[in-house]
């Protein structure tokens, strides 16, 4: 393998919280949000009470008859008991398969499926609003975390029962099942190993020591996305209180960030564009933050500019990192305020050294650049083992160690990696889609989304969200466009209406789809 094995018994989930408890029972578990499967918690939980409850709720899974090697789905309304949840089944050896509450019901059937008979963790809500029947025939049995339905048991009637041991499972033995994106299609589920989560931690844990000891960290992330798995155990481990955020709605995270301010925030890119509006708050929500930190999808320089603007420490970093689910962080690079909107937000960074490595294979036999870039291919310890009953999927993507991560891009004499596009989303005649939206972030204000998508004819077609839904004014996007490739009028679009993944990434491919199918998403031509 590319990297030396650490010498440790792999990420430990099911005992994550006993550790953090020991080391630091004074710190707190702060959220934004009541758990469904423990309501009566409230919201402010210290690091004993909530490695009380995982105890409990595996004791009770337990109960249920979920055993040692089987696989629970847990697929249920959005909250940070899913993440909880994943640690109380890898308690007691089981492996949880974690569904984002986005997904619709017939994917989530499909998925469940392709988990073989799992045992089932949803709420009454799910099942009524979006889950068909069908799903109690491909599930072993079904479990709720709140609510009642025929045919489902709620885990709150096993409450109370006698304590389970946990159970140590083997390193390379699967630990976690998260799905992919999905925006090239239905997610494919991404197999996961005590191993190759823990080689995942020596590059993430960087940012966070840096960050001083008892200084709060948030976190608002998909809690079915691999990356809760690392942030979260990296932060109550080293010392932090943990602030996690279910809604990103700008007014409630101001309010609760000016009261408990973090030194680090970890958030998806479109999070962060969301949270522009913070930088001007009075109250200064943004004011203690150290680091900003993401490693979803690319961060538009504009968005970096205006939150290190915000922060009132010495010397405040941004730090990008380029990955994938399949693969964790891969490059990362850091910008100041000096490196703000004036620097190339292409430029996605360095790999780390000794851990990963970046290289690009030509399409047409010339060295990759700019104007032809080439397959961008890694190699990690932290790569997934499999795709669950997908394995020659996965395959597909190998070789020889290098892990195709299906986007196209280019390397400087510096070593610098420049992502341009992913594969399936290039336009013939356009360097790059990314680049062009950036440079639009960039010159209009109250853009908060935009998306260069080919339209029916092939023409690029900027699709855009603006703050507050207001109309585009027509001179100010003349203005914007020069010097860039031609294009067609752009499409406003409402931001909420627009396709997304559990990372608020836009599905481009469907994004297209729809708009060749004559939707505007209630919007209209500007």
């Amino acid at each position: 393998m590319f990297l030396q094995r650490i010498g440790n018994k792999g990420i430990r989930l099911g005992t994550l919280f006993d550790r953090a408890a020991a080391r630091h029972p004074g710190n707190m578990v702060i959220l934004d949000h009541d758990l469904d499967v423990a309501p009566e918690l409230g919201r402010r939980l210290a690091l004993p009470e909530v490695a009380e409850l995982v105890a409990e709720l595996a004791s009770r899974l337990w109960a249920a008859g979920v055993r040692t090697g089987e696989k629970i789905v847990v697929h249920k309304t959005d909250g940070f008991d899913i993440s909880l949840m994943a640690c109380a089944a890898a308690r007691i050896g089981a492996v949880p398969v974690l569904l984002s509450p986005k997904l619709d019901g017939e994917t989530v059937v499909e998925l469940v499926r392709r988990a073989q008979q799992p045992y089932l963790f949803t709420d009454e809500a799910k099942l009524t609003d979006s889950l068909p029947a069908e799903v109690f025939e491909v599930a072993k049995k079904v479990l709720l975390a709140s609510g009642t339905f025929e045919g489902a048991t709620p885990l709150a009637s096993y409450a109370g029962t006698a304590r389970v041991e946990p159970i140590t499972m083997p390193p390379d033995h699967p630990t976690l099942i998260t799905h992919t994106s999905g925006t090239t299609g239905t997610p494919k589920l991404a197999v996961h190993t005590g191993h190759t989560f823990q080689a995942r931690y020596r590059p993430q844990a960087t940012v966070v020591s840096a960050v001083r000891s008892r200084e709060p960290i948030a976190i608002h992330v998909s809690f079915v996305h691999s990356r809760m798995f690392t942030a979260m155990p990296i932060a109550i481990l080293q010392g932090h209180p943990l602030i996690i955020l279910k809604d990103d709605e700008p007014e409630s995270v101001a309010k609760l960030f000016s009261q408990v301010p973090p030194g680090l925030i970890e958030a998806h890119p479109n999070t962060f564009l969301r949270w522009e509006v913070l930088a001007k708050d009075p109250r200064g929500p943004l004011s203690n933050v150290k680091y900003f930190s993401s490693t979803f999808d690319a961060i538009h320089p504009r968005t970096v500019h205006t939150l290190l603007g915000a922060s009132r420490r010495k010397l405040p970093l941004f730090a990008q990192a380029y990955g994938q689910s399949e693969v964790g962080p891969i490059a990362a690079r850091t910008y100041s305020r000096k490196r703000g909107a004036e620097a190339d937000g292409r430029c996605v960074g360095s790999p780390f050294h000794g851990m990963t490595n970046v290289r690009v294979v030509s399409r047409d036999g010339r060295p990759p650049t700019k104007s032809s870039p080439g397959f961008i291919e890694v190699r990690s310890d932290g790569r997934i083992v499999t795709y669950l009953g997908e394995h020659e999927r996965w395959e597909k993507q190998v070789n020889d160690g290098w892990w195709r991560m299906g986007d196209v891009g280019y390397r400087t004499k510096w070593g610098c990696l420049h992502l341009l596009d992913r594969e399936v989303d290039e336009i013939p005649g356009v360097e790059s889609t990314l680049e062009i939206e950036d440079k639009l972030f960039a010159r209009i204000e109250d853009l908060i989304e935009v998306i260069i998508i080919p339209g029916p004819d092939g023409r690029p077609v900027p699709v855009v969200s603006t703050r507050d839904d207001k109309p585009l004014d027509e001179r100010v996007w003349k203005d914007a466009v020069v010097g860039l490739p031609p294009m067609a009028d752009p499409v406003r679009w409402k931001l909420e209406d627009l396709p997304q993944t559990a990372t608020t990434k836009i599905k481009r491919l469907e994004l297209a789809r729809l708009l060749a199918a004559g939707s505007n998403g209630n919007g209209e031509l500007s």
